[in-house]
């Protein structure tokens, strides 16, 4: 095989009010469609007299941007204070909300994902073929070799979108893989935002790159020969490489880098209306309720039409409480380490040949020439050792490769700025930093010892006036350990807004992944040179998304009959939680055991995910039964469904979801959970319960087995958790206890697991 980021998208919140200057600004406006009179032939020319009609003693009149044809039902509009008084008036107006901005939230994944060419879920799912992704993201480099439709069939029949027209970007940059590309940026200029030539491409034209890299992450094509500046040398592709990519481009490099509420809220419209068949969002808005949460609003919609929807969870981790995106309808998606690392190897030589040879981090991205060169180390002289700032004479360092104790007054970064400002020809410094450090951090040559090998390096040089060094950059190695972790910034669970629903839901590699850049964007820096390359590796739960939404239209075309609901199933149920050493997947910020609030259900593992055995399957009657226990009002639920005559069947907050949540206050800790599980194999089966259940929580499953008829058949169980809360005490990360619930049938071929998690309250 062949095989390269870091956003997520925060936008400030929606505040409902009722607005009483005359600021001219932008508004998502919810309506009743059912007041719609007869004489109006669409909802469009209604929204449109509306406006029209609204009276206007100053300024500027009233101005319609986007009409809303599945995500809401409404429109956005530019309107002053006093238009939106009058609009509020009006016997058909639900709900208006302000526009909201804000600014930004990475290839060995398929091998570490276990997608082989010969078997599984790869050629299973013929690779994805047919199945069309729309990214909402920033733009695309259509000239990617990631997005050469070389051996794919014509542009399915079905597909409606189209490749619209803008600067550097026009219909012919579109082809049997890129099959639209569209860009929404109303709501943006209307706050005078400058969208260029200087500062992005009025067009679907990618500027910012990340836009390029996740859509290549979910869909590349097969490219040979990528690599990161002579690191991850391989084959780049995605997740399912024959899958078609719909780019709306939502977010802009304006001079302060935001994006319009109203403008992602059209991106998502427009891609239903495309008829994609799956949507990945690595961006995010605050957590407020689902009925002021754009998208939120959008992927309800996406669902309801049968459209997956993946997004990131954010990179606000590693506290307690800070996911995104943590809608029921919505995968939602954290971020975890690969097994490829990265590093330099620095071979010591002293009198008489005696040698020692370590291996460091390193990212730097030029292969530059060390060998046999002298090393300047301070011993004997503390501040010259830990090279803290301004400590070494640029006169005695010159030239020489510098190594640098670890020192908890002096760190790496101040240690290679000390190297640069005095013109040594390398570092080879000592820290605990390494997991956290990034490709971008590495402009100076550098290695990056760990203190073990630190102590070594030191003890050898010590002894010795005369030590000399050869370093080699540019190393990739496929058997880093422990892996896979959870990384640092992935966020974590509770979820804020519904804290009784485990999220996030899965973890997927989300750091240092190989995916497309674009040629004219800087890629990396060497000293005060700016490097460009094809592809680039970058970190953050904005790839994270990507990987499953890849997985998804795998997954979706072996089983096209599945529901968005069967899908996340089978990759939560099927996940794992074990690391490459057989030990628990870790968590990297404290270097223990991670939980279920860090990682979900666990790992993703595609090929399991195939044949998960068993499904809880959702409708979209569930999730208007679960929003109508959120406490909202009328107009609030109506928001979220689009329906006038919604039906709350039961006010069920516990719905059929692959996990089990009881979130401990008021002395409150004991719950029970109602599940129905789906035969989804082709012949009847039996299925036992297994609990793993931690001292202090009690776990009871009613009935013991469950016995399945053919395919499509179903069978219910009760879930009771007591959870003993003496001496408990809400710790940092909020976790009281969690164990799993594994329904596994006789010939043991399956094994369907959920985690059961007990949380106190913020």
């Amino acid at each position: 095989m062949c095989s390269k980021l870091l956003f997520f998208l925060v936008i400030t919140g929606f505040v409902t009010s009722s607005a009483t200057d005359d600021v001219y600004m932008p508004y998502i406006v919810h309506m009743d469609t059912s007041a719609m009179p007869a004489t109006f032939s669409t909802h469009e020319h209604w929204y449109e007299s509306l406006v029209s009609s609204i009276g206007s003693s100053r300024g500027k009149p009233p101005r319609l941007l986007y009409v809303y044809r599945h995500v809401i039902k409404g429109f956005s509009a530019m309107l002053s204070g006093s238009h939106l008084q009058q609009l509020q008036a009006m016997p058909a107006h639900l709900a208006t909300h302000p526009d909201s901005y804000g600014t930004l939230h990475t290839t060995r994944t398929p091998s570490f994902l276990g997608l082989n060419k010969q078997t599984g879920l790869w050629p299973a799912g013929k690779f994805g073929n047919d199945t069309i992704i729309g990214i909402i993201d920033t733009g695309i480099w259509p000239e990617s070799k990631s997005f050469d439709d070389k051996g794919m069939p014509p542009v399915p029949e079905r597909w409606r979108g189209a490749c619209e027209t803008g600067v550097e970007f026009n219909t012919s940059n579109c082809n049997r893989k890129l099959i639209g590309a569209r860009s929404f940026s109303k709501g943006l200029k209307e706050r005078g935002m400058n969208i260029s030539e200087i500062y992005d491409y009025d067009s679907p034209r990618d500027f910012m790159g990340h836009g390029t890299h996740t859509a290549s992450t979910a869909a590349g094509s097969p490219v040979c020969g990528a690599d990161y500046f002579g690191y991850a040398k391989g084959t780049a592709v995605g997740m399912a490489p024959m899958a078609r990519v719909a780019m709306y481009k939502v977010l802009w490099a304006t001079d302060t880098f935001e994006s319009a509420a109203t403008d992602v809220l059209a991106g998502m419209d427009q891609a239903i209306e495309d008829g994609v068949d799956l949507m990945s969002l690595s961006l995010g808005f605050p957590q407020t309720p689902f009925f002021d949460n754009v998208i939120a609003l959008g992927a309800f919609a996406a669902t309801e039409q049968g459209i997956f929807v993946s997004c990131s969870a954010g990179n606000s981790g590693p506290h307690a409480y800070t996911i995104f995106n943590g809608a029921p309808w919505i995968t939602t998606v954290g971020a975890s380490t690969l097994d490829r690392g990265y590093a330099a190897s620095a071979t010591l030589r002293r009198e008489g040949n005696d040698t020692t040879e370590v291996l460091g981090l390193s990212f730097y991205p030029e292969s530059i020439l060390i060998f046999d060169d002298p090393v300047y180390y301070g011993k004997g002289n503390t501040t010259k050792e830990i090279c803290s700032s301004n400590s070494l004479d640029a006169s005695e360092v010159a030239g020489k490769i510098l190594f640098c104790s670890y020192s908890n007054k002096s760190d790496a970064f101040t240690q290679m700025d000390e190297a640069n400002r005095t013109s040594a020809k390398a570092v080879i410094l000592v820290t605990d930093f390494g997991p956290f450090f990034r490709p971008s951090d590495f402009y100076f040559p550098a290695v990056a010892l760990g203190l073990k090998d630190g102590e070594i390096v030191k003890d050898f040089m010590t002894k010795i006036v005369n030590t000399t060094v050869d370093i080699k950059f540019q190393i990739t190695f496929s058997d880093q350990k422990p892996a896979p972790q959870v990384v640092y910034f992935s966020s974590r669970g509770p979820y804020r807004i519904t804290p009784g629903l485990l999220k996030p839901d899965v973890v997927a590699p989300g750091v240092n992944v190989l995916a497309a850049w674009m040629p004219n964007r800087e890629a990396a820096v060497a000293g005060s040179d700016y490097l460009v390359s094809d592809y680039r590796l970058l970190s953050g739960t904005s790839m994270s998304s990507p990987h499953v939404v890849g997985v998804a239209a795998l997954l979706r075309a072996v089983h096209p009959g599945w529901s968005v609901a069967a899908i996340r199933s089978a990759l939560m149920t099927t996940a794992y939680t074990t690391d490459n050493t057989h030990g628990p997947i870790l968590d990297m910020t404290t270097g223990v055991a991670g939980n279920p609030l860090d990682y979900g259900s666990g790992h993703i593992d595609p090929n399991k995910a195939m044949d998960p055995g068993l499904i809880y399957d959702l409708s979209v009657q569930d999730y208007i039964d679960f929003v109508c226990s959120l406490n909202y009002t009328q107009e609030q639920v109506r928001i979220i469904t689009r329906r006038s005559n919604y039906t709350c069947t039961t006010s069920n907050f516990d719905i059929n979801y692959p996990s089990f949540m009881v979130i401990l206050y008021n002395n409150v800790s004991t719950q029970t959970f109602k599940r129905v599980l789906t035969n989804v194999q082709d012949s009847p089966a039996v299925y036992h319960a297994v609990v793993e259940a931690p001292i202090g929580m009690n776990v009871t499953v009613e009935p013991q087995a469950l016995s399945f008829g053919p395919k499509g058949s179903t069978q219910a169980f009760t879930l009771r958790v007591e959870v003993d809360l003496g001496g408990m005490r809400p710790e940092s990360n909020y976790i009281g206890n969690y164990g799993h619930l594994s329904w596994i049938d006789k010939e043991q071929k399956h094994v369907v697991r959920s985690p059961i998690v007990s949380a106190f309250a913020p």
